[in-house]
Parts: C-alpha cells; sequence; structure tokens
C-alpha cells in the first residue's frame, strides 16, 4: 500500500469527480469573465491605501521599484498557474495542483494554506469596505457598540449580500463583477491623469531614501526574516526598506490566483484559463506602477508617513487633499468602496472552490461537496459567508495582512515546483499552455517568492507556524482516515478510474478479430 502522506490523486481521477451526479458545477465562464475577476480582485484595498503608506513608512518614491519586484514574482507564478490550470481544469488551484504532483499531504497543506488567504484576506478586505462606507455617506464609519461589544456591521453587511449572490450564481457574480471593476478602473485612471497635473520632479529626489534605523535596531520580531539573518538593521528606507516593500505591496497583487480555482466552471478552460490569469495581472501592473509614479510625484514621501499629520497610515486622497483637490478624496473613496466589493467577492469564491474540491475528496466532510440547483456549491458557500461575517464583524484583524501575504507565497512556490515535476512524469497530458523556457522561469519563480517571504516579519513567520501546527493535526486526526483516495487504495470503494484504464489497456492488447 502507498504511503498515505505521499499518494497522488491522479489527472484522470480528478477530471472524473468533476462530473460526479450532485457535485458538478456549471460552466458558465469565458475568458472575459475570467479577466474581470482577476482585475476586480486585484484592484482594491492596494492600490488606494497601501501605495501611498508603503512610500511613506518603506520605501519612499522607489515604492515604484517595490511594485515592480512584486509584479516580476507574481509573473513568474502567474505563468505555472496558466499552465497546471489549462492541463487540470479543475476546482481547488494549488490545492488540486500539489495533490496531482507531490502527495495527499503536502496537498493538504496547500489547501489549509489557501484557507488562511482567501478567509483572512476577506476578512481583511470586508472591515476595509466598511471603513469606506462612512467616508462616502458622511458617517464614522460601519462600526457600532452593542451591549458593550463593538460589531463592524458594515462588514457584515457586505459580506451577506456577497454570499446571497454567490449562492444565486457565478456568472450573476461574474456580471455584476464586470458593472464595478469598470467604475473602479474608471477611479484609477481618473487618479493616474489628474494627479500628473500635480507632479513634482524634485519629489522624486532622492529615489532611495537613506536608511533610517528603529529603536530596535532591527533586531525584533517586527523586523523582517532577511534583515534578521544579515544583520542589516531596520527595514525602513534604503535597500532594505525597498525589499520589505516588495514583500507588503505584494498583498495588492493577492487574487489573481483566484481565476485559477474557476478552471473548472470555465467553458474552455484550456485556452480561456492562461488568457484571464495573464491578461488581468498585466493590466494591473501596469496601472498599480503608474499610480505609485503619481502619488510620489504629487507628495514628497515624507509627507506620506504615518508619523506625519495625524498619525494615521495616509492614502491616495490624503494626497490629493494635501495639493488642494479636495473633491478627489470623496471620488477614490467610492472607487475603493466599489474595489473593495469586488475584491471580497472575489476572495469568497475562491475560498468556497478550495473547500469544495478538499470536500470532494474527503479531506474535509462530504457533506459540503453538493451543489445546489444554481450550479454551486451553496453549502460551502454559506458556511464561509457565516465564518468570514463574524471574523469580520467581532475581532480585530487589521495585523494579520501579512499572513495572508506568506500562505500566498508558500502555495505560489508548490505550484512552480509542480509544474517541473508534472512535465516529467507526466509528458503525455494535453496543454493548453506551457510555460516558456522550462526550467529557467519556474525556478526563477521559486526563488522570487522565497526571496520575498525572507522579507516578511519574523512575527509573521510564527503566526504561520502556528496556523500549520493545527492544519497538521487536523490532517491525521480526521482528513487522512476520510481521503477518497486512500479509500480506494484500500479497496474499500471502486477506482473507477483505474478499472476503465485498465480495461483500455486490456482492449489494446486484444488481437484483432
Amino acid at each position: 500500500m502507498s504511503n498515505p502522506l505521499t499518494r497522488t490523486k491522479s489527472v484522470e481521477q480528478s477530471m472524473a469527480d468533476t462530473e460526479e451526479p450532485g457535485s458538478q458545477l456549471k460552466k458558465s465562464l469565458t475568458w472575459w469573465d475570467l479577466t474581470v475577476f482577476g482585475v476586480s480582485v486585484v484592484i482594491g484595498a492596494g492600490i488606494f491605501t497601501i501605495t501611498a503608506s508603503t512610500a511613506g513608512d518603506k520605501a519612499g518614491p522607489a515604492i515604484s521599484l517595490s511594485f515592480v519586484m512584486a509584479a516580476v514574482a507574481c509573473a513568474l507564478a502567474a505563468l505555472c498557474y496558466a499552465e497546471f490550470a489549462s492541463t487540470v481544469p479543475v476546482a481547488g488551484s494549488a490545492y488540486t495542483f500539489g495533490y496531482a504532483t507531490f502527495g495527499e499531504f503536502l496537498a493538504w497543506i496547500l489547501g489549509w494554506d489557501l484557507i488562511l488567504e482567501f478567509a483572512v484576506g476577506s476578512a481583511v478586505v470586508s472591515k476595509g469596505w466598511s471603513s469606506y462606507l462612512g467616508t462616502v455617506f458622511g458617517f464614522s464609519g460601519g462600526t457600532s457598540e452593542i451591549a458593550g461589544i463593538e460589531v463592524d456591521w458594515g462588514a457584515l453587511i457586505v459580506v451577506t449580500a456577497i454570499t446571497v449572490l454567490l449562492v444565486v450564481g457565478t456568472k450573476l457574480s461574474s456580471r455584476f463583477s464586470a458593472v464595478v471593476t469598470a467604475i473602479k478602473v474608471s477611479v484609477v485612471l481618473l487618479v493616474i491623469v489628474v494627479g500628473a497635473f500635480y507632479i513634482k520632479t524634485d519629489n522624486y529626489k532622492p529615489f532611495v531614501p537613506e536608511s533610517q534605523p528603529s529603536e530596535s535596531g532591527g533586531k525584533s520580531i517586527e523586523s523582517t526574516v532577511f534583515s534578521l539573518i544579515t544583520g542589516g538593521g531596520d527595514s525602513s528606507y534604503g535597500w532594505y526598506g525597498v525589499l520589505a516593500a516588495a514583500s507588503i505591496v505584494f498583498f495588492a497583487f493577492i487574487g489573481f490566483d483566484v481565476v485559477a480555482t474557476t478552471a473548472e466552471e470555465t467553458k474552455d478552460p484550456k485556452k480561456d484559463v492562461p488568457r484571464g490569469i495573464l491578461g488581468s495581472l498585466a493590466i494591473v501592473t501596469v496601472l498599480y506602477i503608474l499610480v505609485t509614479i503619481v502619488v510620489t510625484g504629487m507628495v514628497n514621501y515624507k509627507e506620506l508617513a504615518t508619523s506625519a499629520g495625524d498619525g494615521e497610515p495616509k492614502n491616495l486622497a490624503y494626497a490629493f487633499g494635501l495639493n488642494g483637490v479636495t473633491w478627489a478624496e470623496k471620488v477614490i473613496s467610492i472607487g475603493a468602496l466599489a474595489g473593495l466589493t469586488t475584491v471580497v467577492m472575489v476572495l469568497m469564491l475562491g475560498q468556497s472552490r478550495v473547500l469544495f474540491a478538499m470536500s470532494r475528496d474527503g479531506l474535509l466532510p462530504r457533506t459540503f461537496a453538493h451543489t445546489s440547483r444554481f450550479g454551486t456549491p451553496a453549502r460551502i458557500q454559506i458556511a464561509v459567508g457565516v465564518v468570514v461575517g463574524v471574523v469580520a464583524a467581532f475581532f480585530p484583524i487589521n495585523k494579520l495582512e501579512e499572513m495572508v501575504n506568506v500562505g500566498t507565497l508558500f502555495a505560489f512556490v508548490v505550484v512552480a515546483a509542480g509544474v517541473i515535476v508534472l512535465r516529467k512524469t507526466r509528458p503525455d497530458l494535453p496543454r493548453g499552455f506551457k510555460v516558456p523556457l522550462m526550467p529557467v522561469i519556474p525556478i526563477l519563480a521559486i526563488i522570487s517568492c522565497l526571496w520575498l517571504m525572507l522579507n516578511l516579519s519574523a512575527l509573521t513567520w510564527v503566526r504561520f507556524f502556528v496556523w500549520m501546527a493545527i492544519g497538521v493535526a487536523f490532517y491525521f486526526l480526521y482528513s487522512q482516515k476520510h481521503s477518497m483516495v486512500g479509500k480506494r487504495a484500500r479497496g474499500e470503494i471502486p477506482d473507477q478510474v483505474g478499472d476503465d484504464r485498465r480495461a483500455s489497456v486490456a482492449k489494446a492488447n486484444d488481437p484483432p478479430a
């Protein structure tokens, strides 16, 4: 009997499971829908908030280089995702890819990792949505104290509405996303065009500000792992600041991999998924870099630091306000509200598809692996909505953004390595897209993602390992015993794919009549 930890789920079995009665997702998406999903989830909190605050606190005008570094890492990983998704067009993204290449245990780790990415990401962004709600409509924000407990009712409202939308249908969600995405892209373009008239070239000097030591001397648990290893001091400004900023602004790119989770619901996944992944990433990268150039040209980076002014993290609206363009604050807030709406939606969509794939494989309770009359995994979607809504409404989670980054980067590393493995082990599989310069591109993807991971804080790593330890315990206590692949290996359920394959071989070897 094969080792339970390394037993793989064949590509053929993954494809066969998509036809299981009662667990079929409706194929309704095109490459354009996927591109919209990608753009809608990536253009969100990052472009409206992280850009200005990270420039002020970490990198100065060189924040544009930080975005380029993060974009390069994402582009390399995107090529790997595109090949995998066109080869194995099944819900689950990195989890499904890992199961086909490295085995069940690592697949579980990836799935557990993606749960962290999507759940925390959804909760964090929904709380950001709630804060912008007050700016747009002129009140203090979407929070109130009820019976002595602070409740973020704004976050609860957006999570509830999106859950209903996702339960009703993926295509309807795509149409809604397209309309909202058009609004926020228009706002971003307005920011770029209007802001360009207020650029002062002196604000770009020095492009890479001189490093400034902190009180801890760069030796606290809040320091990056790289600075602790090299003894390079604090990561504020200087090249350490640029590197640390790249790892932070990576959060702004989070989500393009969600496109891969919808492969099973795409009409022509071998062509459409690669187009959706690469197309959306190209669009948002150009927009992000243009915004960073504009905002650091409009305002000196020192004025964007958290310590400046009111001591609060700065955003794009603040930069326009310093230039007297006060009307832009309302417009940017509307764009941010629209942007965050679709980010929450697509993250929750990705969360449910990963959980659906894990449930179908028995690593989570199989009762969740059912689709509704709308062709969506309604049970899981509702459960996701309840968990995300409760976390966002009742828990302070503003310090957990970096956990999303480390989890996503880890998944990128495994996917890049998996592409190399699958090329070697299954060269016969039809691939709608192939990574060029194999294996150079996947190796560069692995190196760049590991590099960004090293530039996250040590505290983030501690939290990540705690989450992973909980996941490992769950796997050995429940998932390993209930695995469908394990049950097939033990003969507890028939291996239909294996039987079909053996019959096909036998037929091919029969002498002609």
